[in-house]
């Protein structure tokens, strides 16, 4: 099917198919569900995605750094909003000022902000970090033992599986045992356990609190399982130029395509520049009225070439790059990345068109 030309590719988001994830997810564990907005939302922008999730019901937010809260703090100024990253290097009065919860995950940290507290006079709110095997992050299993917490208000104690997304990994329960361990010293607050991916694990990762993040954007939670979640952006482009190649003509930099026959190669303008990786150079395929058709030759900065022959495409006409047909997780495999990247990759240059802002 013809479209009209576009100026430049466009990303489209649906917010509705995020809000419908949220809601999945949120029915899948018995207790609160929070959003994991950082890094812009994974990309997809955390101004518009933020308050659609607030009036589906979200009422916990985790962004990664203090200036991603900052963004959208006026956003949802009553709901719960957290750092992942911690205190530091900021001075703890820039979170007390915005209502910004930091959570804590080492020694140092929970001083500072105890510190803080005793400045203000009052108690102030946390959250917990330990460290159960990701060796990030995290306080140590052993600081749970006599920690003190005065000045304190805990919210909740927190740790982060390493590998959810592989449901037999024996060490999904080892973590989920550490887990228990620690908060029988905290018999009264509330724990955060499950990411996207062990919330899909069941009873093993139950908590008062899931963090989902990925999965709320499409990206599959359950790898080894189809995808329970709705996509949520198409990236389309239209067709600069049609080259007509002869046998021996090649494509790209490198010349690393050589056409086998008369072929017609679209040329579109979208690169690495854009977030569509180099490495996705003769590996992968864009669409064309639900007809693959593959990519050829080295992905450059600013340009990407597509075999046509075999479609009525010309120029003018749109490819989907990503879409209901081949989704981040489809091109991340290609790509030899994971979702997380495909999404967060997404370049400033690409027209943004929001579904049910």
């Amino acid at each position: 099917m013809r479209t009209l030309a576009q100026v430049t590719a466009t990303l489209t988001i649906d917010l509705d198919a995020i809000a419908e994830n949220w809601r999945l997810a949120d029915a899948q564990h018995p207790r609160m569900t929070a959003a994991v907005v950082k890094a812009n939302a994974y990309g997809l922008g955390a101004d518009k995605i933020v308050p659609k999730l607030a009036a589906a019901g979200c009422r916990h937010f985790f962004t990664a750094h203090l200036e991603e809260a900052l963004k959208i703090r006026p956003l949802i100024p009553r709901a719960m909003l957290a750092v992942l990253n911690g205190l530091y290097p900021h001075n703890p009065a820039e979170f007390t000022a915005h209502n910004i919860i930091p959570v804590l995950g080492s020694l140092p940290e929970i001083a500072a902000w105890r510190a803080e507290a005793a400045r203000l006079g009052r108690a102030l709110p946390a959250i917990l970090h330990f460290d159960t095997g990701m060796s990030r992050l995290g306080l140590a299993t052993a600081d749970a033992l006599g920690l003190d917490t005065s000045g304190l208000t805990l919210e909740f104690i927190m740790t982060h599986l390493v590998s959810a997304d592989s449901p037999n990994d024996p060490r999904n329960a080892a973590q989920a045992a550490a887990f228990r361990g620690i908060a029988k010293h905290f018999p009264k607050i509330r724990t955060s356990l499950a990411n996207s991916s062990g919330i899909f694990l069941g009873k093993l990762a139950h908590s008062t609190l899931a963090r989902p993040g990925a999965a709320l954007y499409g990206i599959n939670p359950t790898p080894h399982l189809p995808n329970p979640m709705r996509g949520t952006i198409r990236l389309t482009a239209p067709i600069l130029q049609v080259q007509l190649l002869n046998p021996g003509d090649t494509v790209g930099y490198n010349a690393t395509w050589t056409a086998q026959h008369p072929s017609r190669i679209a040329v579109l303008g979208v690169g690495y520049a854009d977030g569509y990786h180099r490495a996705l150079s003769n590996q992968t395929a864009a669409y064309f009225d639900g007809t693959p058709v593959p990519l050829v030759g080295r992905v450059s900065m600013d340009l990407t070439t597509f075999d046509i022959t075999d479609t009525n495409a010309g120029q003018g006409d749109t490819l989907e790059l990503l879409g209901p047909h081949h989704g981040p997780d489809d091109l991340a495999r290609a790509a030899g990345t994971n979702g997380y990247e495909i999404l967060t990759a997404l370049g400033n240059r690409y027209q943004r068109h929001y579904i049910g802002a």
